[in-house]
């Protein structure tokens, strides 16, 4: 479907800039230091290209060919370095992504996984980022007109990511507007959730 998608052109989720939750991250009171970032269903690059131009190592994953080809020529546009890399990001480990991550970055590809995919996505994570800050982004409920989207609610948030090690540092609706939600204001709503993990 999303292969589809891009083929056509039909990027409705596209956005010119970072989310301002990840903006206030890296450059708000109390922002981040520069580290090792995961940037899952990375699509065109936006953040990655965002993040690596803020000194970030980052590594972007996407299961869609021609978005990655589409980040790598953003991001050589932009001047800056990052590794692109096709695959599931359900099976992280499979990839070679590696650990020692201290910034993963999902914009709204968890709340489009499966159910039984779910458990894979959070062990995955959990393994490439030991200590680590996550910013997740999906929508709440699934809207009835968009059934290819799963949704996620702050409850399941919970109780995958809790028990995994992580701590639900924030949980609220988003103020990002990309080009799906401008075009149907009221049809979906998107939250966001920052959570920490500490190493046990």
């Amino acid at each position: 479907m999303y292969r589809a998608i891009y083929r056509a052109g039909l990027i409705i989720w596209r956005r010119a800039a970072p989310p301002v939750e990840l903006v206030d991250l890296i450059e708000g009171p109390g922002a981040l230091p520069a580290g090792r970032a995961l940037d899952l269903g990375c699509g065109t690059g936006t953040d990655t290209i965002y993040l690596a131009t803020h000194g970030w190592n980052v590594t972007a994953v996407d299961m869609v060919p021609k978005a990655l080809a589409i980040g790598r020529h953003n991001a050589t546009v932009a001047g800056v370095a990052a590794r692109f890399v096709q695959g599931d990001v359900t099976r992280l480990d499979e990839l070679g992504v590696g650990d020692g991550y201290t910034l993963i970055l999902d914009f709204g590809c968890f709340h489009t996984l499966p159910e039984d995919r779910r458990p894979a996505y959070v062990t995955g994570v959990s393994h490439a980022a030991p200590a680590a800050t996550l910013l997740l982004y999906g929508f709440r409920r699934p809207p009835r007109t968009a059934p290819m989207h799963a949704g996620m609610s702050v409850e399941e948030v919970k109780r995958r990511f809790i028990g995994a090690g992580w701590e639900l540092v924030e949980a609220k609706p988003s103020v990002v507007k990309p080009m799906l939600i401008s075009r149907a204001e009221g049809l979906f709503e998107l939250w966001h959730y920052q959570l920490r993990r500490t190493p046990r």
